[in-house]
């Protein structure tokens, strides 16, 4: 959505005279790595739109933590992408330029609330990105663009230093190709900050989320497809993609077992009034009538709440949360599929003009990422399938709090089983052929 190609350009010659005058050693983890930062991330100097048309002149004094973080790493940022409005629709389609496409096939979407990021990283613009997940907005753009996404436990990313909490829904995480690349940039990210309301666990013993990629060990894993918060089938193919994930972990030494599913879809709708409330921000009436129709109806919804119903559905969800983690007390990482479906063509979650069969549309596309908002587990999306049709399927990876480093472990046994890095688009190819071609004519 905005490229800051002078100040990416900038730090670029900045960081090869670094490496002229310094010691190998001395260089931070990341020193060069271009990378590229989601439009609802505050950024200093660099208009943050939050998706929206009406905050198109906003630009921020300060850098969120995670920016900081991802710069003193040594990144290059090179702009903002694309976000849905305020982060609420699960495609990028906001009406500020056109859309964003799937690089798997342009006529698809790409995914929301992160869907830029994962557009950029998948069609070969950034090796790796910032995004936030609320309730799915990493997992399922990665799953959705054949990426690795990873949402960490509830405190291991500031998401500081001016922003509300939201309930502790909401995280920033790493977007890249491969396991290593998320878990490196997740490395970067974990930084504890003073003040942040959540207490960030342990780090891993070996270190850093890279090292542990090494760790060994049988783990107990539960599996389940069935849709957690709405009421709907499961596509064969992700299905298919399921099992298969499933065989594979058996047949790396790990119990794989059959577990009731932790939460039921009674807890959608509650889930989509408190999110809700996240984006119902003050803005004027004139502002206000130039929003989407579905942000300005969640936001009429949530405005429509008094405090009383707010705290009692936080009191349900909170209620449920606790439920669920003492019946996955018995299993070190769960399996399900990211999607009830491989893909959607764009427009399709605003095709039904009542915004309330909008977000079912939505709940019944993403059935499985939101409850582990609400419990603060870290999950992952990992692209272990492909459909009929070539375009990827993810299957989600979800652990205990604070076992981030496991999760990463096991996934990065998957990917060293049936290796991913190498696939890409179509249109990955067909730019390297241009750019081949245009050498070849100078």
């Amino acid at each position: 959505m905005t490229v800051t190609a002078d100040s990416a350009r900038a730090a670029a010659r900045e960081a090869e005279e670094r490496i002229r005058r310094a010691d190998p050693d001395d260089l931070p983890p990341l020193h060069g790595v271009p990378t590229c930062f989601k439009d609802l991330t505050a950024t200093a100097g660099v208009r943050t739109m939050f998706g929206s048309k009406v905050l198109a002149g906003n630009v921020p004094t300060f850098d969120a933590d995670v920016v900081t973080l991802l710069r003193r790493a040594g990144t290059i940022s090179l702009g903002k992408t694309a976000t849905s409005e305020f982060g609420i629709l699960l495609s990028c389609e906001t009406g500020q330029g056109p859309p964003t496409r799937n690089p798997w096939s342009p006529g698809l979407i790409a995914g929301g609330s992160s869907g830029g990021a994962a557009a950029a990283v998948a069609a070969g613009l950034a090796p790796a990105a910032q995004g936030s997940d609320g309730g799915g907005s990493l997992r399922v753009p990665a799953s959705l663009c054949g990426l690795v996404a990873m949402k960490p436990t509830r405190g291991v990313v500031s998401h500081g230093p001016l922003h509300s909490g939201m309930f502790g829904l909401p995280t920033n995480g790493p977007l890249g190709r491969t396991v290593a690349d998320v878990a490196a940039l997740l490395d970067a990210m974990a930084v504890p900050m003073p003040g942040e309301p959540h207490l960030p666990p342990p780090p891993p013993p070996e270190g850093s989320f890279l090292a542990a990629l090494r760790r060994g060990g049988r783990l107990r894993i539960g599996r389940h497809a069935r849709p957690l918060v709405a009421e709907t089938g499961v596509d064969p193919e992700v299905l298919r993609v399921w099992e298969e994930t499933s065989k594979l972990l058996a047949s790396l030494g790990h119990e794989v077992i059959d577990i009731a599913p932790p939460f039921d879809p009674s807890v959608g709708p509650l889930f989509d009034q408190i999110f809700g409330v996240l984006a119902a921000n003050p803005l004027s009436p004139q502002r206000e009538r130039q929003l989407h129709p579905l942000t300005r109806f969640v936001r009429e919804r949530a405005s429509a709440q008094s405090a009383w119903a707010v705290l009692g559905t936080l009191g349900q969800l909170q209620n449920a949360a606790r439920s669920a983690m003492r019946s996955l007390s018995g299993v070190d990482l769960v399996l399900t599929p990211v999607l009830a479906r491989v893909s959607a063509p764009m427009g399709y979650f605003t095709e039904p003009d009542d915004p309330a069969d909008q977000l079912e549309r939505q709940r019944q596309f993403s059935p499985f990422c939101s409850p582990y908002n609400l419990t603060g587990q870290p999950a992952m999306s990992l692209p272990l399938g492909w459909s009929h049709d070539g375009l990827p399927i993810g299957v989600m990876l979800a652990g205990r709090p604070g076992a981030d480093a496991t999760v990463l472990a096991v996934a990065a046994q998957l990917e060293a089983e049936r290796p991913w890095k190498d696939r890409h688009p179509p249109l990955w190819r067909q730019a390297d052929i241009s750019s081949e071609t245009a050498v070849h004519s100078d």
